[in-house]
């Protein structure tokens, strides 16, 4: 049974996939005079449109003789397929690497995706057959054991504030990820996913550090529009929790299973306040 419910999955997988390549597949316009070259004559777009193609096509060939699968359910799959597909191309930063970065790459290759990893042999692990893959190991300054404890650190510590909180160069506050790299710090996020790192035994890193810091990201937006949070795991207490103290319930649009989706606004149109 378990046999025929990982082929049933994968094969639906694949199917997202290809009808994700489908969907996405830009009309070329008709040549002017046989000229054989799009009509705005943009030759870039055209090769950068045929990259993205040969990749979504990696990726279903990928997983079609792959015996693993992503880490998320189908129903919570199609929550991120949907909103990558109504986005792309854009900008996409997810915490954890795992057997589904190739089907989130290539859900996106036109875009921007990064991811940001805690373990530099998984990392290894994953990245050998997928370099193309762009992603930064993270040193985390948490582990779930004191998850309680960060929430008075919080309280008490100005540095941690919604009305003064920054990533970058950030010590005092220790749910600050302040050891990322510049092309982290630079960019605006469109979507943020959350599925990593580690939080299921007390010397793991949890999760608080991402969903503080992917809050943060969101608030200090500075382009139009919201930054899209999805956050997996949420039958667990401090994914729980945590959501509701910085992502905020009333930010929170859809979700299905173990997984959460945000809409949040940039700081200019909130109050002071995470939530």
């Amino acid at each position: 049974m378990l046999k025929l419910a990982i082929i049933g999955l994968t094969c639906t997988i694949l199917l997202i996939l290809i009808l994700f390549r489908m969907s996405n597949n830009p009309t070329i316009c008709e040549t002017s005079e046989g000229s054989g070259t799009l009509l705005n004559g943009n030759s870039t777009l055209n090769d950068d449109i045929i990259m993205s193609e040969h990749l979504q096509v990696d990726a279903i060939l990928h997983y079609a003789t792959s015996r693993v699968i992503p880490q998320q359910t189908l129903d919570e799959i199609k929550i991120s397929f949907n909103l990558i597909k109504s986005l792309t191309p854009c900008n996409l930063l997810v915490f954890g690497l795992g057997h589904d970065s190739f089907m989130w790459s290539s859900m996106n290759s036109r875009g921007t995706t990064f991811f940001l990893e805690e373990d530099p042999k998984w990392s290894r692990a994953i990245l050998k057959d997928l370099s193309f893959i762009r992603s930064n190991t993270v040193r985390y300054r948490t582990t779930l054991y004191e998850a309680e404890k960060l929430i008075d650190h919080y309280n008490k510590e100005p540095d941690c504030w919604a009305r003064k909180s920054i990533l970058r160069g950030n010590s005092k506050c220790k749910l600050a990820l302040n050891m990322l790299s510049k092309e982290v710090y630079d960019k605006e996020w469109d979507i943020i996913m959350i599925d990593g790192p580690k939080g299921y035994f007390d010397q793991a890193p949890g999760r608080m550090s991402a969903i503080y810091s992917a809050a943060v990201m969101a608030r200090n937006r500075k382009g139009p529009g919201v930054t899209h949070v999805i956050l997996h795991d949420v039958d667990r207490d401090v994914e729980k929790v945590y959501a509701e103290l910085f992502l905020c319930r009333k930010n929170l649009v859809n979700g299905v299973g173990k997984l959460w989706h945000f809409e949040i606004p940039p700081a200019s149109v909130m109050n002071t306040d995470f939530c």
